[in-house]
């Protein structure tokens, strides 16, 4: 501790301020489903979310040393690029907040980090294979992989229960919501909370307080937890409504499918390093969940904007930090600049997002989230072949007699005698 420099100390800081919004920007994948479904309170929900990140911190370091040692190469790399790395893409998590975006953190700080090395040092600097293999493929793969385990766990929960009433099963599938809830907090602190370490790690190699290649230290694992845990329990409202109510409805046992699949997918990839987005997984579960209830519908429009909102994280957040490290290479003066950027950018997103702010008191029942879209070319083809859940199509049958049948005509009232 004794070798860090007043720069190294605000690159730190600012990792922490990331791993912060990281925190409130996914609450969603964890809680989401389980608040839309009524399985949890807002505020109950977020704080067990909390708990359970800053545990999961502790459990693995693998997404770290991928991180530190393994998208850039940390030879010639100043402890400025990270710094530069870090503003693009708490920039890119603020803006995507703001619009209730449910876009990828990871993705964001990946793009910060490759576009300042690339200004730095060079096309050279980027370990293009790491890329590819441990970031781009997962990515393209893992919301595909999550979303048909989802679908293919909703039917097969609806075919289990064919013969018994969604009302009875609702309690037992709610319970099973909180614990598969926790899994996948459990499992975004192990993934993402990582991404944070490895960042501070890679910044104590370049400054030389580290040798290239170390574990993460002890208060370097701690810190990244607790700045994780602190914004998960802030909760972000606005993202929390897209996922939960914004892109499709859910009932109790697709979000307990959709949890269960994507806590799977998550913990698989931090035990082998792959330091996939946990905002791309929930969400491919959460559409895939929505497709396997007969009559389900997911919302596609929201659905293509997350989708442009994944296709330029990278490249908006690179662009910002190859921007940032453009001035910190001017010295102090830009390094400063900097700085007061990024304060400035933070203050202006959340003045604009005051103008009409979400809550947990009204997260699950805004106007906006709750509007119906028809269903679309793709929902309506998996429906037709979809057995239909248990009381739906009962449901449906008397809905459409009702619809058919002649409304009843009321008897004539009896003529007044007249009055003589």
């Amino acid at each position: 501790m004794e070798h860090i420099t007043l720069l190294l100390a605000i690159v730190i800081a600012t990792a922490l301020v990331f791993d912060f919004t990281n925190g409130f920007h996914d609450t969603a994948n964890a809680m989401a489903t389980t608040i839309s479904t009524g399985a949890l309170k807002p505020k109950m929900a977020v704080a067990m979310s909390a708990v359970l990140n800053l545990v999961g911190a502790f459990l693995s370091v693998e997404v770290a040393k991928t991180i530190s040692g393994g998208i850039i190469d940390e030879k010639g790399i100043r402890t400025e690029v990270i710094f530069a790395a870090l503003v693009g893409a708490i920039l890119w998590n603020l803006l995507t907040w703001l619009l209730g975006l449910p876009s990828s953190s990871s993705h964001a700080l990946f793009g910060g980090l490759i576009g300042a090395a690339v200004m730095s040092a060079g096309w050279s600097s980027v370990h293009g294979s790491t890329v590819v293999t441990k970031v781009l493929l997962p990515a393209a793969a893992a919301p595909i992989v999550a979303g048909i385990a989802a679908l293919l766990a909703t039917k097969l929960t609806y075919r289990f229960n064919r013969n018994t009433s969604e009302k009875a099963t609702a309690k037992g599938y709610r319970a099973g919501q909180i614990a598969s809830a926790g899994l996948v907090s459990l499992a975004h602190g192990t993934n993402d909370a990582q991404k944070t370490m490895g960042i501070i790690t890679l910044a104590l190699v370049t400054s030389g307080v580290l040798h290239p290649g170390s574990n993460p230290p002890l208060w370097v694992i701690v810190s990244a937890g607790l700045a994780i845990a602190m914004g998960t329990y802030i909760g972000g409202w606005r993202i929390i409504r897209t996922m939960g109510k914004g892109l499709t409805e859910l009932r109790p046992p697709q979000g307990f499918a959709a949890q269960t699949g994507a806590a799977t997918v998550i913990l698989a990839s931090s035990h082998i390093g792959f330091s996939l987005s946990t905002t791309q997984v929930c969400s491919g579960s959460v559409m895939g969940a929505g497709l396997g209830r007969k009559g389900g519908v997911v919302r596609w429009s929201t659905a293509t904007r997350m989708v442009v909102a994944w296709c330029l994280t990278l490249p908006a957040a690179g662009l910002v930090g190859a921007g940032a490290e453009f001035l910190t290479k001017q010295g102090s003066w830009g390094i400063a600049a900097v700085a007061v950027l990024l304060i400035a950018g933070s203050g202006v997103i959340w003045s604009l997002s005051r103008r009409q702010p979400v809550d947990h008191t009204h997260v699950t029942n805004d106007k906006a989230a709750d509007e119906a879209e028809p269903a679309g070319v793709i929902t309506t083809a998996i429906a037709a072949v979809s057995p239909p859940p248990t009381g739906v199509a009962v449901a449906a049958t008397d809905l459409k007699a009702t619809i058919q049948a002649p409304a009843p005509v009321a008897p004539a009232d009896p003529p007044t005698p007249a009055t003589v």
